[in-house]
């Protein structure tokens, strides 16, 4: 999923969504984690997963419920 667009990320379900930030998060440790080793050999996939997360984040918060001010 990680260059999904943001019509299939909107069609998750919340515990879908979540799953699938945990996946993310795990994916960008592993690549800061080979980036500084100096074994990481697609550098752009950095930038990929940091979009990606930022897209499953927007849409959760987007499906969040509105708190009444």
């Amino acid at each position: 999923m990680a260059t999904a667009d943001v019509k299939t990320v909107r069609d998750m379900d919340d515990g879908r969504l979540k799953d699938e930030l945990v996946k993310l998060k795990k994916e960008q440790f592993n690549l800061r984690f080979q980036q500084a080793t100096g074994q990481l050999e697609k550098s752009s996939r950095i930038r990929e997963i940091r979009r990606a997360i930022a897209r499953v984040q927007t849409v959760l918060r987007e499906k969040a419920p509105k708190a009444k001010v």
